[in-house]
């Protein structure tokens, strides 16, 4: 493998931040297929799920969108957000469904209940109704993030562009965090890849092979040169974790054991973005997979014959899960977001197994990045390591 260093925004930072998944959008079940009530998403099974992360030391939790089913994730961040004690918040943002104004105003609302334990997962997709060109959705992404950014740092919001105009005071919408929340993205058409290279922090990529996620990694590292800038990379992708990597191969296969084709195809298309360039390469992923699914040592596609987005997963022991972050460590990988199914009781095996062994931190807060006069709790006091 090439091993040149590819340049990070925090090169500083060694290990990673270690997230988990909270499934608000009713993605949660023991057996992929089979539908069972006690997982279902409601505000009391999915708050367990992350206030669970939070207790053993999850540094980060994303909380998904999604318009057909779950819950809507910022009243669900802004609700849970005084129940936890130390782990970030990563809340997904539909671009273009709240008007920015308000959605500054919202989001910077959310940054001060958590003192700045805040993070955005900015999302792209078509809303629902609409069939925007891949171009238009990520012009439209861009002028609400620059919109955003004049929101929490200007006075006055002066934005003219192809869906917005805007000239209004932005005094109401100063977030806890000077300059506001750490911006994560995921995509990887052109007009994607430019966007974040542009405008954000962590560039969120799905599973694939290792030669695969460098050549993505590189790409990035060269756009975001173009804006004199550097991003940090983060991996979102499931994990099955045993003792043994025999009990491991095992419980995967298990969870897709109950999964007829149909329904995988079903479960595949009903997302908004199902058709998407990146929902493609996990697919084309899973074509060129052995036959027991594995396309490398310990990364298996089973799981994406019915999921839409990201679909393999990390399988084997503690020591040779442990032996591939490393890998993707060393590579530049900073944040990784793991699930499991079902995600309780993954989250809390995965944080017996594997956490332990690995070195953390909480990449939004630096020191001086807060802009008002309350000072930081003694939790989000600089990186915590």
């Amino acid at each position: 493998m090439d091993t040149d260093k590819i340049p990070i925004r925090s090169p500083h930072l060694e290990g990673a931040e270690v997230s988990w998944f909270a499934p608000i959008c009713n993605g949660d079940d023991r057996y992929i297929g089979e539908k069972d009530m006690s997982f279902k998403s409601t505000f009391e099974n999915t708050s367990e799920i992350l206030l669970t992360a939070d207790k053993h030391g999850y540094r980060n939790i994303l909380c998904p969108s999604s318009y057909q089913v779950g819950q809507d994730t910022l009243p669900f961040v802004a609700a849970v957000a005084p129940m936890t004690e130390q782990i970030n918040l990563l809340a997904a943002v539909r671009c273009g469904e709240i008007h920015p104004p308000m959605l500054a105003r919202t989001l910077a609302t959310i940054d001060h209940i958590l003192k700045g334990r805040f993070t955005i997962n900015i999302i792209s997709s078509n809303l629902p109704g609409q069939d925007l060109s891949s171009e238009d959705r990520y012009q439209k992404s861009r002028e609400v993030i620059e919109i955003l950014k004049q929101a929490w740092t200007q006075d006055e919001i002066n934005y003219q562009g192809k869906f917005y105009n805007l000239k209004l005071p932005s005094l109401p919408a100063k977030p806890y965090q000077k300059n506001g929340p750490l911006l994560y993205f995921g995509g990887y058409s052109p007009p994607a890849v430019e966007l974040c290279a542009e405008h954000c922090d962590v560039y969120l990529m799905w599973p694939e092979t290792e030669g695969n996620l460098r050549k993505l990694m590189k790409n990035m590292s060269a756009k975001a040169a173009g804006y004199g800038r550097k991003v940090d990379f983060g991996l979102r992708v499931h994990v099955v974790v045993r003792e043994t990597e025999e009990e491991a191969r095992a419980y995967a296969d298990s969870i897709i054991s109950k999964l007829g084709v149909e329904q995988g195809i079903e479960l595949r298309e009903r997302s908004l973005d199902a058709k998407s360039y990146g929902v493609s390469r996990q697919a084309q992923m899973r074509e060129i997979s052995k036959d027991d699914g594995y396309v490398e040592d310990h990364m298996w596609t089973g799981i994406g014959k019915g999921r839409s987005g990201c679909g393999a997963a990390l399988v084997g022991n503690p020591d040779q899960i442990v032996e591939k972050l490393n890998r993707y460590m060393d590579m530049g990988i900073r944040s990784f977001i793991f699930s499991g199914y079902p995600h309780k009781e993954e989250a809390e095996r995965f944080a017996k197994l594997v956490l332990p062994r690995l070195k953390t931190f909480s990449m939004p807060i630096e020191q001086g990045k807060v802009s008002t006069e309350e000072p930081l709790s003694p939790l989000g006091a600089g990186i915590r390591v």
